[in-house]
C-alpha cells in the first residue's frame, strides 16, 4: 500500500468533520470580531475607524469590531446610551455622539473604554442631567456644549470630576436652574464665582421637611381638639341624662307614702 493511500486511510471521516466544524467556528468568530456593522463604513488605520455618521440610527450598533479605535456616530437619532455599550472596545480612542437626540446616559455606559478613550463628544444633544458616576475613571477630554442642562447639585458634582474641552467649556450653559438668575450663564463661570448648587439643594430639602412636619403637627393638633370636643359632648349628654333621672329624695318620699297607706 502506498504512502498516500495509508494517509487517506488513516483519516477518520468523523475527525475530518470535527476539524471542519472547528475551523468554520473560528472563522465565524473572527468575522464577528472584525465585521463592519450594517449601514456603517469601516477603514483600517492602525485599528478600525468605524464611520456611522448620518445613518438615521436609533441605537448604538451591536457587534462593533473589537479593534475599533475611532467610532463616529454623530448626526443620528440615538436617544439612550445603555450600560456597557462599548465594553468590548478596549482600544477605542475617539467616540463621537454629537448631534443626536440623547436624553440619557447610564452609569457604566463607558465601562471598558476608560483607559484608552481620549476624546468623547456629547455636544448638541438633549441632555439635561447626568448621574454622578457616569464618567467614573474616564480620562478623556469631553465636550458637553449645546445641551439643555439643568443646573443643580448632581450636575455640579459630575462636572467636578471631568476634563471638559477648553474650546467649548463656555458653551456648557444653564438652560434651567434651581435659581432663575443663573439661566443662560456658563455653568463653569457660575461655579467659579463661588456658587454652590448643593447648598440650594440642602435648603430646599430642609424647607420641605419643615413643611411636612408642620402638616403632621397640624393634623395631630386637629385630632386632639376633635377628640376633646367629642368627649365634652358625650359628657354633656351623660350629665343631662343623669339630671333627667328621679332624685333620691323624691323616691324616698314616694316610698314613705306607700308605706303609710299599707
Amino acid at each position: 500500500m502506498g504512502a498516500s493511500q495509508r494517509c487517506r486511510s488513516s483519516i477518520n471521516p468523523s475527525s475530518f468533520s470535527s476539524l471542519f466544524f472547528v475551523g468554520t467556528l473560528l472563522f465565524s468568530l473572527m468575522m464577528t470580531a472584525y465585521a463592519c456593522p450594517k449601514l456603517c463604513h469601516c477603514t483600517e488605520r492602525n485599528g478600525m475607524v468605524v464611520q456611522c455618521t448620518s445613518r438615521n440610527l436609533e441605537s448604538i450598533p451591536p457587534n462593533l469590531p473589537k479593534d475599533t479605535v475611532v467610532l463616529l456616530l454623530s448626526s443620528n437619532q440615538i436617544r439612550h446610551v445603555p450600560k456597557g455599550a462599548f465594553a468590548d472596545l478596549h482600544r477605542l480612542r475617539e467616540l463621537d455622539l454629537s448631534h443626536n437626540v440623547l436624553e440619557s446616559v447610564e452609569v457604566d455606559a463607558f465601562q471598558g473604554v476608560s483607559e484608552a478613550l481620549r476624546t468623547l463628544d456629547l455636544s448638541n444633544n438633549h441632555l439635561s442631567g447626568l448621574p454622578r458616576d457616569t464618567f467614573t475613571k474616564l480620562h478623556a477630554r469631553i465636550r458637553l456644549s449645546q445641551n439643555p442642562w439643568h443646573c443643580e447639585c448632581s450636575l455640579q458634582e459630575t462636572l467636578r470630576e471631568l476634563r471638559l474641552d477648553p474650546e467649548t467649556v463656555n458653551e456648557v450653559s444653564c438652560f434651567t436652574s434651581e435659581q432663575e438668575e443663573y439661566v443662560g450663564q456658563p455653568v463653569i463661570q457660575v461655579l467659579d464665582s463661588g456658587i454652590n448648587f448643593c447648598n440650594f439643594h440642602h435648603k430646599t430639602t430642609d424647607v420641605a421637611m419643615f413643611v411636612a412636619m408642620f402638616c403632621w403637627f397640624s393634623m395631630v393638633t386637629a385630632y386632639i381638639i376633635y377628640y376633646i370636643k367629642h368627649n365634652q359632648e358625650d359628657a354633656r349628654r351623660h350629665m343631662e341624662y343623669l339630671k333627667s333621672l328621679p332624685s333620691t329624695s323624691h323616691m324616698s318620699k314616694d316610698y314613705d307614702t306607700v308605706s303609710s297607706v299599707f
